[in-house]
């Protein structure tokens, strides 16, 4: 099974993207594709389209195209999501526990430095968002 990871702009700005990417491979988890980008505001809209019409939507848009992010499809057990959501930890970097991603290095909740798919059906939808066929070797 497949999950997709991005680090977030703030996450690219503090220099954080070996440290975390260390984290899941250290894990056992294998990267299958891997890309630096700037998201268009296009891709933005379709990523968080499931929060269309909520307050933070247009915040989440402005701020995930607002630099650089790196995109992860990492490949795992059936457990993947469930491993890397539990390794990011909650949303909130406040109520993240200690030793997670979001927890050591989240600045807020929207600057919480990492994004990871939340369910299989979600990771479906995302990963065609940031990743072509062409780019899984």
């Amino acid at each position: 099974m497949r999950t997709l990871i991005l680090l977030k702009p703030d996450g690219i700005q503090r220099g954080l993207i070996g440290e975390i990417i260390s984290r899941f491979e250290k894990k056992g988890l294998k990267i299958v594709a891997m890309k630096m980008m700037k998201m268009t505001k296009k891709k933005a809209e379709d990523f968080y389209s499931v929060h269309k019409g909520k307050p933070f939507y247009s915040g989440l848009v402005d701020y995930i195209t607002s630099g650089p992010i790196v995109g992860i499809c990492l490949n795992g057990n059936d457990d993947i999501i469930t491993v890397v959501r539990t390794m990011m930890g909650k949303t909130n970097p406040c109520e993240a526990g200690q030793g997670t991603i979001r927890g050591d290095y989240g600045i807020d909740i929207g600057k919480n430095t990492v994004h990871g798919s939340d369910s299989e059906e979600s990771a479906k939808k995302e990963i065609p968002i940031v990743f072509d066929e062409k780019d899984f070797p």
